[in-house]
């Protein structure tokens, strides 16, 4: 894994000034890549590129970065891994090779067979830049499912690229002005969706996706964005053409599916582990792992004190079941204050998941042991694993039969209870975090189609137009709620198209990143992807429970009683904090002279869910953590 940056004028550079502008650019990108870095400049053709490596396959000077292809023509910088690189190797036929890296591997294959039929042929997570020397062409590219991040845009003539915004920023012709409109839609969904940034003029690339502009000393081509792989195509023709089998022959393929993908993601010249957290989706790459590797997996967790939210004991009792080699972490308020002020800086623009704390303290305690990290990310949006699958969308359908006048009567009586009641009663029978359940309701009881539906479940801020002040209401994409048979399908495919590569893959990457260590998600190969929307629902979902056919696989390595427990998210206290510990802090960023003076938010609907948070009366931790993640990420840019 590693860290790439680049810039072009077509006017022109002079060599040293632009080398020395491509470094600082690859110096902001240090943590991805702690073990090299490398810059190429064409002065005449107004291009530089630059790297930061970490060394995972090929750790020897063969490897290195940015790299020129064997015939001269193509140069790149590449962020990520090729799984099958070896396989490729063998198709490519004789050639000189110079090392044993997959960037090496690429390069030959784009070569012989031109990038598009080359991204057909990779089975991997990567962004890359690619240099054509002999057509003065720039090619963007990224893969399938999003894991590895890239952004690029225009500032004046400079079109400027890199894997986080902190790179750009060292680039003199860099704006750097907030985009109104994107905060709104970062209050709504809590980060920050493709193809936007929190800058004007500076996009994320979408997954599968490439662009490609032609330069010269006149100018360039209009850079042209296109698709070389759908997930939304992938999904309709799993529809269309659907797996035929029982649950014994979905959870047989499923098997041999995951063990082809394990073979080329263990595949590394440094040590080696797994994030585990007890649940079906981490339990079955960890086991599958082990029943591969020769000795102990290294296994990592992060537990908390606070009842009702430690996942750390089920992650210990598979692991014992399993004989990994564990470590935990139980996470104390104090281990959160000292992780938040450097959140701004991991993640590098205004970003709100709240897992992000333990994400970033999983990462620093795994790579204490190894440099590559396997995760169970993917697995809830291609087997129907989030709540709001199992029930959100039933009870929708329910809902939607009663009058209107009806259903809003229901969200009236059940908002009156104030939240900290509803938690009571639903701790007194074992069913904590009751409240945000019955405001769940509430909201989709007022919805009057699945759409509405699915933002009232997935949303923040419902009217984030009306609190960022210069901001209009954010209209949804016309593409954003898919066609699918059945809703809960819709729902997994809409997460998988925006909640996944920009939510839980952003926070997964840039947390690991910031500690030098690789995360590779197995789910996550797109022939499992392409497998999973064969699937029948009933093979995903029955009886009310999700990843049914993961369970159908897991029950060969575990136990029943650590298969059959509820479906838990990466759930942080964070309520409970902002009341407590971490209350001065807030009540700093969320100071109504502050917001007024800075001058992006309307003080009044923000002090006004901040006071009923802090009294109990409402749970407003997901919408304030927004706020707040866009405070102190701006306090950071006034320091930059």
């Amino acid at each position: 894994m590693c860290g790439i940056a680049g810039f072009i004028d077509p006017a022109g550079l002079s060599p040293e000034p632009a080398r020395d502008v491509a470094a600082r650019m690859a110096g902001r990108l240090a943590a991805r890549g702690p073990d090299d870095a490398g810059v190429w400049v064409d002065a005449a053709a107004g291009v530089a590129l630059a790297h930061r490596r970490l060394s995972v396959v090929d750790l020897s000077a063969a490897g290195r970065q940015p790299m020129t292809s064997a015939c001269g023509r193509y140069v790149i910088v590449f962020n990520g891994e090729i799984y099958n690189h070896r396989a490729l190797r063998g198709r490519l036929g004789g050639h000189d090779w110079r090392g044993h890296s997959d960037t090496e591997t690429l390069l030959a294959a784009i070569a012989a067979w031109g990038v598009e039929a080359t991204l057909h042929r990779c089975v991997g997570m990567f962004a890359f830049a690619l240099w054509d020397c002999k057509t003065r062409g720039l090619t963007l590219a990224r893969d399938r499912m999003g894991e590895k991040p890239l952004y690029y845009g225009w500032q004046g003539r400079v079109l400027l690229f890199a894997s986080e915004l902190k790179s750009l920023r060292e680039h003199p012709a860099f704006v750097g002005e907030v985009d109104r409109a994107t905060v709104a839609l970062m209050l709504f969904h809590n980060h920050i969706p493709a193809p936007y940034s929190i800058y004007r003029g500076i996009g994320k690339l979408a997954p599968g996706a490439l662009w490609h502009a032609r330069f010269d000393s006149g100018g360039q081509t209009a850079g042209e964005v296109r698709e070389y792989w759908s997930l939304r195509e992938a999904a309709a023709r799993g529809q269309e053409q659907p797996f035929c089998g029982g649950r014994e022959e979905a959870a047989a393929r499923l098997e041999e599916l995951l063990e082809q993908s394990l073979a080329g993601q263990m595949a590394a010249d440094v040590p080696l582990g797994a994030f585990l957290s007890g649940g079906v989706d981490s339990s079955t790459i960890v086991a599958l792992m082990q029943a591969r590797h020769g000795k102990p997996v290294k296994t990592f967790c992060i537990g908390f004190h606070e009842a009702g939210y430690d996942e750390a004991k089920h992650a210990r009792a598979v692991a014992r079941h399993l004989g990994t080699e564990h470590t935990q972490l139980y996470i104390t308020p104090a281990d959160a204050r000292a992780v938040i002020p450097r959140l701004p800086e991991v993640y590098d623009e205004p970003f709100a998941d709240s897992a992000q704390i333990p994400a970033v303290l999983l990462a620093a305690l795994a790579r204490e042991q190894v440099t590559v990290a396997l995760t169970g990310d993917g697995g809830d949006e291609l087997f129907g694993g989030y709540t709001r699958y199992l029930v959100g969308a039933r009870l929708a359908r329910r809902l939607r039969r009663w009058p209107m006048m009806a259903r809003r009567g229901l969200a009236a009586a059940v908002t009156m209870v104030p939240d900290r009641l509803w938690d009571y009663a639903g701790g007194a029978f074992g069913r904590g975090g009751l409240s945000a359940r019955v405001g769940k309701l509430a909201r989709l009881a007022r919805a009057r189609d699945f759409e509405e539906a699915y933002r009232q479940l997935t949303g923040y801020w419902q009217r984030p137009g009306a609190v960022v002040i210069g901001a209009a209401e954010p209209e949804p994409r016309p593409d954003a709620y898919p066609s699918c048979a059945a809703e809960e399908h819709r729902m997994m495919l809409a997460d998988a198209l925006g909640y996944l590569p920009d939510d839980v893959l952003v926070k997964l990457d840039r947390a690991a990143m910031a500690h030098g260590l690789e995360t590779r998600a197995p789910f996550l190969d797109h022939r499992i992807v392409e497998f999973a929307w064969a699937l029948p629902l009933r093979l995903k979902i029955r009886h009310g429970r999700g990843k049914w056919v993961l369970r159908e696989l897991l029950r060969c390595y575990l136990p029943p009683a650590l298969i059959a427990r509820p479906k838990r998210g990466f759930d942080v206290p964070i309520g409970a904090w902002l009341r407590g510990p971490l209350r001065e802090w807030a009540e700093d960023l969320l100071d109504e002279s502050r917001l007024r003076r800075e001058g992006f938010f309307h003080p009044a609907p923000i002090r006004r869910q901040w006071l009923e948070h802090i009294g109990g009366r409402r749970d407003r931790q997901h919408n304030l953590w927004n706020v707040l993640m866009f405070q102190a990420w701006l306090a950071r840019e006034g320091r930059q």
